[in-house]
């Protein structure tokens, strides 16, 4: 079954572009994990310090394989002191049938 979330942090103020850079260039990386089959990067219309990241990964183990990524826990340290949360909040979604 395939695995999908919303991950949401909010850029402190001043440090949207350099947020927007950085996720940018990391999804660039996860959009190449065997298993990931969406990795779409938005912004709140009417909040654009909000970021929404809406994730599919082929099912857990992809997921996992994911959370694993050398490039993951560097990315986080970077990104951890430039947003208003202690890390990005997960939302684990299901589908609708």
């Amino acid at each position: 079954m395939k695995k999908t979330l919303l991950a949401e942090f909010t850029a402190r103020e001043g440090a949207e572009d350099e947020v927007a850079r950085l996720i940018s260039d990391y999804a660039l990386k996860v959009r190449e994990e065997e298993g990931n089959l969406a990795f779409d990067v938005y912004t709140k219309a009417a909040a654009p310090r909000a970021f929404w990241i809406f994730e599919v990964y082929e099912d857990e183990e992809a997921f996992q394989a994911h959370l694993k990524a050398p490039y993951g826990a560097p990315f986080n340290a970077v990104l951890t002191p430039l947003i208003e949360e202690d890390a990005s909040v997960l939302t684990f979604l299901d589908p609708v049938t």
